[in-house]
Protein backbone atom coordinates (compact mmCIF):
# COMPACT_ATOMS: atom_id res chain seq x y z
CA UNK A 1 0.00 0.00 0.00
CA UNK A 2 1.45 3.20 -0.95
CA UNK A 3 2.04 5.91 0.99
CA UNK A 4 -0.65 8.77 -0.90
CA UNK A 5 -3.27 5.90 -0.20
CA UNK A 6 -2.60 6.61 3.39
CA UNK A 7 -2.18 10.43 3.90
CA UNK A 8 -2.05 10.74 7.44
CA UNK A 9 -0.32 7.65 8.23
CA UNK A 10 3.27 10.06 8.34
CA UNK A 11 1.42 12.80 10.24
CA UNK A 12 0.23 10.30 12.68
CA UNK A 13 3.82 8.19 12.99
CA UNK A 14 5.28 11.94 13.72
CA UNK A 15 2.73 12.60 16.36
CA UNK A 16 3.63 9.37 17.94
CA UNK A 17 7.62 9.62 17.86
CA UNK A 18 6.84 13.42 19.48
CA UNK A 19 4.83 11.49 22.60
CA UNK A 20 8.01 9.02 22.90
CA UNK A 21 10.46 11.81 22.77
CA UNK A 22 8.12 14.76 24.67
CA UNK A 23 6.35 11.90 26.49
CA UNK A 24 2.63 12.65 28.72
CA UNK A 25 3.56 16.37 28.95
CA UNK A 26 2.73 17.01 25.13
CA UNK A 27 -0.01 13.71 24.80
CA UNK A 28 -2.76 16.14 26.41
CA UNK A 29 -2.34 18.10 22.95
CA UNK A 30 -2.64 15.42 20.71
CA UNK A 31 -5.31 14.54 19.15
CA UNK A 32 -6.27 10.74 17.68
CA UNK A 33 -6.45 10.87 14.27
CA UNK A 34 -9.27 8.50 13.06
CA UNK A 35 -8.41 8.73 9.67
CA UNK A 36 -5.27 7.24 10.03
CA UNK A 37 -7.19 4.22 12.67
CA UNK A 38 -9.87 3.53 10.24
CA UNK A 39 -8.01 0.60 8.60
CA UNK A 40 -10.66 -1.54 6.54
CA UNK A 41 -14.34 -1.04 7.89
CA UNK A 42 -13.01 -1.10 11.18
CA UNK A 43 -14.60 1.89 12.17
CA UNK A 44 -17.97 3.22 11.44
CA UNK A 45 -19.29 6.85 10.13
CA UNK A 46 -20.65 7.51 13.45
CA UNK A 47 -17.73 6.00 15.92
CA UNK A 48 -16.12 8.92 16.94
CA UNK A 49 -19.78 10.86 16.38
CA UNK A 50 -19.83 12.66 19.33
CA UNK A 51 -17.44 11.52 21.33
CA UNK A 52 -14.69 14.00 22.90
CA UNK A 53 -11.79 13.83 20.81
CA UNK A 54 -9.10 14.08 23.59
CA UNK A 55 -9.89 10.14 24.74
CA UNK A 56 -8.74 9.00 21.55
CA UNK A 57 -5.36 10.18 22.16
CA UNK A 58 -2.22 8.14 21.12
CA UNK A 59 -0.52 8.07 24.09
CA UNK A 60 -4.44 7.69 25.89
CA UNK A 61 -2.70 5.34 29.16
CA UNK A 62 -0.77 7.11 31.15
CA UNK A 63 0.72 4.42 32.66
CA UNK A 64 2.83 3.39 29.37
CA UNK A 65 5.69 4.27 30.75
CA UNK A 66 6.33 6.96 27.83
CA UNK A 67 9.00 8.92 30.47
CA UNK A 68 11.40 7.70 32.91
CA UNK A 69 14.30 5.42 32.70
CA UNK A 70 12.04 2.53 30.15
CA UNK A 71 11.68 4.77 27.47
CA UNK A 72 11.56 3.48 23.89
CA UNK A 73 13.09 5.19 21.37
CA UNK A 74 12.52 5.95 18.15
CA UNK A 75 15.20 3.77 16.79
CA UNK A 76 13.59 0.95 19.45
CA UNK A 77 9.86 1.09 18.02
CA UNK A 78 11.24 1.18 14.12
CA UNK A 79 13.05 -1.53 14.74
CA UNK A 80 10.10 -3.92 16.53
CA UNK A 81 7.69 -2.30 13.91
CA UNK A 82 9.76 -3.22 10.63
CA UNK A 83 10.17 -6.81 12.92
CA UNK A 84 6.51 -7.27 12.98
CA UNK A 85 5.84 -6.21 9.79
CA UNK A 86 8.22 -8.93 8.35
CA UNK A 87 6.43 -11.34 10.36
CA UNK A 88 2.77 -10.07 8.93
CA UNK A 89 4.12 -10.80 5.71
CA UNK A 90 5.10 -14.14 6.60
CA UNK A 91 1.51 -14.79 7.71
CA UNK A 92 0.26 -13.54 4.70
CA UNK A 93 -1.33 -10.64 6.13
CA UNK A 94 -1.32 -7.69 3.58
CA UNK A 95 -0.76 -3.90 4.45
CA UNK A 96 -3.97 -2.72 5.67
CA UNK A 97 -3.56 -5.76 8.96
CA UNK A 98 0.39 -4.00 9.33
CA UNK A 99 -2.09 -0.47 9.93
CA UNK A 100 -4.16 -2.33 12.62
CA UNK A 101 -1.35 -3.87 14.53
CA UNK A 102 0.19 -0.19 14.26
CA UNK A 103 -2.63 1.64 15.73
CA UNK A 104 -3.45 -1.74 18.38
CA UNK A 105 0.08 -1.35 19.73
CA UNK A 106 0.11 2.19 19.39
CA UNK A 107 -2.97 2.47 22.34
CA UNK A 108 -1.52 -0.64 24.34
CA UNK A 109 2.11 0.63 25.08
CA UNK A 110 3.36 2.85 22.09
CA UNK A 111 5.10 0.07 20.90
CA UNK A 112 7.37 0.06 24.60
CA UNK A 113 8.80 -3.74 25.23
CA UNK A 114 8.63 -2.65 28.57
CA UNK A 115 5.34 -1.10 28.88
CA UNK A 116 3.55 -2.23 32.28
CA UNK A 117 0.37 -1.23 33.45
CA UNK A 118 0.79 -1.46 37.34
CA UNK A 119 -2.87 -1.83 37.87
CA UNK A 120 -3.69 -5.15 35.83
CA UNK A 121 0.19 -6.21 35.48
CA UNK A 122 -0.26 -6.28 31.85
CA UNK A 123 3.28 -5.58 29.92
CA UNK A 124 5.12 -5.39 26.85
CA UNK A 125 4.27 -4.43 23.35
CA UNK A 126 1.24 -6.16 23.26
CA UNK A 127 0.31 -5.59 27.22
CA UNK A 128 0.09 -9.10 27.62
CA UNK A 129 -2.23 -10.30 31.17
CA UNK A 130 0.01 -11.71 32.81
CA UNK A 131 2.93 -10.45 31.57
CA UNK A 132 4.63 -13.51 32.17
CA UNK A 133 2.55 -15.91 30.28
CA UNK A 134 4.82 -14.57 27.26
CA UNK A 135 7.33 -16.55 28.14
CA UNK A 136 6.15 -19.02 26.20
CA UNK A 137 7.97 -17.57 23.15
CA UNK A 138 10.99 -16.96 24.71
CA UNK A 139 13.06 -16.77 27.95
CA UNK A 140 13.57 -13.03 27.15
CA UNK A 141 10.52 -11.64 27.25
CA UNK A 142 10.80 -9.09 29.79
CA UNK A 143 13.16 -7.50 27.53
CA UNK A 144 12.95 -8.25 23.88
CA UNK A 145 10.52 -6.43 21.89
CA UNK A 146 11.01 -9.54 19.05
CA UNK A 147 10.08 -11.99 21.64
CA UNK A 148 7.20 -10.00 22.56
CA UNK A 149 5.74 -9.63 19.19
CA UNK A 150 5.93 -13.13 18.09
CA UNK A 151 3.82 -13.48 20.87
CA UNK A 152 1.45 -10.58 20.42
CA UNK A 153 1.01 -11.82 16.64
CA UNK A 154 0.28 -15.33 18.25
CA UNK A 155 -2.58 -14.37 20.92
CA UNK A 156 -4.04 -12.30 17.48
CA UNK A 157 -4.20 -15.21 15.02
CA UNK A 158 -5.39 -17.50 17.77
CA UNK A 159 -7.88 -15.13 19.32
CA UNK A 160 -9.15 -12.99 16.33
CA UNK A 161 -7.80 -14.23 13.54
CA UNK A 162 -6.13 -11.02 12.62
CA UNK A 163 -4.80 -7.92 13.49
CA UNK A 164 -7.77 -5.53 11.64
CA UNK A 165 -10.35 -8.01 14.14
CA UNK A 166 -8.16 -7.25 17.26
CA UNK A 167 -8.41 -3.65 16.22
CA UNK A 168 -11.83 -3.77 16.09
CA UNK A 169 -12.51 -5.51 19.17
CA UNK A 170 -10.67 -3.38 21.09
CA UNK A 171 -12.28 -0.49 19.50
CA UNK A 172 -15.51 -2.05 20.26
CA UNK A 173 -14.47 -2.85 23.78
CA UNK A 174 -11.48 -1.26 25.07
CA UNK A 175 -9.33 -3.92 25.00
CA UNK A 176 -8.15 -7.23 23.49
Amino acid sequence: MSSESRPNATRAALAGVAILVFGPALAPFTAYDPGYAGSRNALSDQSFANKDASQYSIAKAPWSLTNGPFTSSASDVNRAQQFARTKLRARNWDESEFACLVDLWNRESNWNHRAENPSSGAYGIPQALPGNKMRTAGKDWRTNAETQILWGLSYIADRYTTPCDAWTHSEENGWY
